[in-house]
């Protein structure tokens, strides 16, 4: 059995972002029924860490009304678990808007980082939960604020391939050129998982489809070696895309290498055959003298290769 929780209607939200956000909250009734019959024999006498190890349970759990007694009996919005979570990053983690619209109406820090930098929103994002995602941006949060290793939400948006959350990112100011620490950005994430949509929504935000990223590395060298399980199709709309944006075809990366080098070292035929339609020089060489035909990873690669 699941018990409703009505979000609370604010006027800090705008009319539009409140229709993105849910207003029947489904909670896990037996895990709250649990955390109460837990609770109530202790309500009494708990001491500051008990009520705040409950809260923050209760953060993972949704439990609205049980969230609410706890606050009222002195649990601290800004305790943190082991990894410098707070209760409101537990919240839209797990997508619990309405407990997150709780916390954050009882005072709790928005943009609050966990010991690797990220906020409730880079949780929210990274964990796919567009309602959650919706209330904090219209409360102010700061997209901008990056997580572990320099990850910015909009790009762990990118990398799950979740159009919907990467358009209200865009649409609340996150940066779209933003690099991570490994020197990444959206775009290259989207690129290398063949989310063309994505791709093609960082682009008509700005990005330039020429930019050189980590190890001198283009959006187009990520989709020429796209990452496994991501289907020819797929990869090819994305290629397409970039070339149709102007990107470089023979760029070369800190290896020498090319975006036909990548594709034909993946044994992608596929991918060669449409890098090589669209103009790829296949006489380029490597840093170490190897062309695509060298590097080629199989016979229906190679055959794709040899001068006719």
């Amino acid at each position: 059995m699941v018990f409703v929780c009505r979000v609370a209607q604010s006027a800090a939200i705008a009319a539009a972002t409140l229709a993105l956000i849910a207003c029947a909250i489904a909670a896990d009734a037996p895990s709250c029924r649990d955390l109460e019959r837990r609770f109530d024999p202790i309500k009494t006498d708990a001491t500051p860490p008990q009520l705040n190890l409950t809260l923050s349970a209760v953060a993972d759990a949704g439990c609205v009304p049980l969230a609410r007694r706890l606050l009222e009996a002195g649990a601290s919005l800004e305790a943190r678990d082991r990894l410098g979570a707070m209760p409101l990053a537990r919240a839209a983690r797990a997508g619990h808007t309405a407990l997150a619209e709780l916390f954050l109406a009882s005072g709790a820090a928005i943009d609050a980082r966990n010991l690797a930098g990220a906020t409730a929103l880079y949780a929210a994002s990274e964990n796919e939960r567009h309602a959650t995602v919706a209330l904090l941006l219209a409360k102010g949060a700061d997209p901008n604020l990056p997580g572990r290793s320099g990850v910015a939400p909009l790009a762990a948006a990118a990398f799950k391939g979740n159009d919907r959350i990467v358009e209200q990112l865009l649409t609340r100011g996150a940066d779209v050129d933003a690099v991570d620490a490994t020197g990444k950005a959206a775009i290259t994430y989207a690129a290398a998982r063949g989310f063309a949509q994505i791709v093609r929504r960082v682009l008509e935000a700005g990005v330039d489809a020429r930019r050189v990223y980590g190890n001198d590395l283009t959006a187009l060298m990520w989709a020429a070696g796209h990452d496994d399980g991501v289907g020819a199709r797929a990869a090819i709309e994305v290629i397409e895309l970039l070339l149709d944006a102007g990107a470089a075809i023979d760029a070369r990366d800190n290896r020498g290498r090319s975006s036909l080098m990548i594709a034909a070292e993946r044994g992608d035929a596929a991918v060669v055959e449409v890098l090589l339609t669209r103009g790829a020089a296949r006489s380029l060489a490597d840093n170490s003298g190897k062309r695509a035909f060298d590097l080629a990873a199989n016979d229906e690669v190679r055959a794709k290769l040899r001068v006719k």
